[in-house]
């Protein structure tokens, strides 16, 4: 039997099945029971293929499972975020650790575009997976005319 321990997000959630993304190489596993997971958990977990066409998948363990959050922050960007912008040609994304967990994105965007940056980001899947591969449990998005911060905190 082919097992898998990983980091996983929850991309779909019924109460019979449910579907895992493995946030570190993008396989999707879908389950043949849904072991009490939700749409947009991280899953630190061991799954095994089901026998005999192994085409579905069952969790042997569960070792950490988080509901993450995405929202949109009314805060601006910090003084900091908005300097390393100012560097930045329009395009550009600088990521940054921060003390502790996880990491700030700093994104410089054209004025006009700044919402629909900060709209693609809330609905982008990669942010979900990122922060569940960087083991923290919420996204913060900041913005103000130009520049977006994203912010993964725990």
């Amino acid at each position: 039997m082919t097992e898998k321990t990983s980091t996983f997000l929850v991309t779909h959630a019924e109460e019979e099945s449910a579907v895992l993304k493995d946030v570190h190489d993008g396989q999707v596993h879908t389950l043949s029971e849904n072991p009490g997971i939700e749409t947009n958990d991280a899953v630190d977990a061991t799954v095994a293929a089901e026998p005999p066409m192994e085409m579905t998948w069952e969790v042997v363990e569960i070792d950490d499972q988080r509901p993450l959050r995405v929202h949109e922050s009314e805060e601006p960007p910090t003084v900091h975020e908005r300097d390393i912008a100012a560097e930045q040609e329009v395009g550009d994304l600088e990521r940054t650790e921060r003390a502790g967990i996880g990491e700030i994105h700093v994104l410089s965007v054209a004025a006009d575009e700044t919402e629909t940056a900060v709209s693609d980001v809330l609905d982008d899947e990669g942010t979900l997976a990122r922060a569940a591969r960087l083991g923290v449990n919420r996204v913060e998005i900041r913005s103000e005319e130009g520049v977006v911060s994203v912010r993964y905190l725990p």
